[in-house]
């Protein structure tokens, strides 16, 4: 395997946004095939949290090379290629595990529990939580407001969605749709390097999408790099992600599914994809 690499990225905040100009960190460490584990540091408090670490030994590496201590762990849900490091790092650093209220049998270590208008702080930042069930039964996402930044699980993908495992299609639909009501320039930070795969699906169901088009082209050039796609953002979602556009005309011929609602399409959009 490649050595691990942490990838950073600096949020400096407007006067009109916090009177300190603080920052806040993220760094993005890749893990396993296709994961992705976010550190987000906030250098005004010092406090740092983690959002879903698959493995404790990556994010100890990365916490130790910045001179960081982990306050907390933040899981999206309980699959363990999200929650696998939680106690390790518990028992390392003494950190706080929080997680859904619905899953609280299932988060390993679990401390707190929340769910959708419960707010988390992160020095003078506030960390909002927003239940989206449909992957699982208690996904919840986490958005930061001062940053532009949805940390979502896996719930949205860049040009894809999670798989209904534990919800309903109505479920994720309600979801994506608290997504999609957040400013555009919302930065969406996965949970996996999915990104490749879902453009061929979404080239498969709007093939004229000049937008899309254009970032399948990006999107291949990254990964003949080996650099990641995600984040990616809400404006782009939109613009090019099948799973948030059931409105569109040549979706809707695609699926020979003319004027039908919204979340009749979205249902056989995933349902297409599974079998893709």
């Amino acid at each position: 395997m490649p050595p691990l690499k942490c990838v950073g990225t600096d949020f400096r905040l407007s006067p009109a946004q916090t009177s300190n100009n603080m920052t806040l960190k993220i760094q993005q460490i890749p893990v396993l095939q296709d994961n992705y584990i976010y550190l987000i540091h906030d250098t005004a408090s010092t406090e740092t949290v983690v959002v879903d670490p698959a493995l404790a030994e990556p994010v100890l590496t990365c916490l130790n090379e910045n001179g960081w201590q982990l306050s907390r762990i933040l899981n999206t849900h309980h699959h363990a290629d999200h929650t696998g490091g939680n106690l390790a790092l518990k028992q390392t650093t003494g950190c706080q595990v929080i997680g859904s209220a619905t899953d609280t049998a299932r988060i390993p270590g679990i401390d707190i529990a929340c769910g959708e208008g419960d707010n988390i702080k992160l020095g003078q930042h506030t960390i909002q939580i927003l239940d989206c069930a449909g992957h699982t039964s208690g996904h919840i996402a986490f958005y930061i407001a001062t940053a532009n930044a949805l940390f979502c699980g896996d719930t949205l993908f860049a040009m894809g969605c999670g798989r209904l495992f534990e919800g309903t299609a109505a479920q994720m639909w309600q979801a994506l749709k608290k997504f999609t009501a957040l400013p555009l320039q919302t930065q969406i930070y996965c949970a996996h390097e999915y990104t490749a795969a879902n453009a061929q699906f979404a080239l498969s169901v709007e093939p004229s999408n000049q937008d899309l088009l254009k970032t399948i082209t990006h999107v291949e050039q990254l990964r003949a790099a080996q650099q990641a796609t995600v984040p990616t953002t809400l404006a782009q979602e939109l613009a090019t992600n099948p799973f948030l556009r059931p409105n569109s005309p040549e979706i809707q011929t695609t699926l020979n599914m003319q004027g039908a609602s919204e979340l009749a399409i979205f249902t056989e959009l995933r349902k297409r994809k599974n079998n893709f």
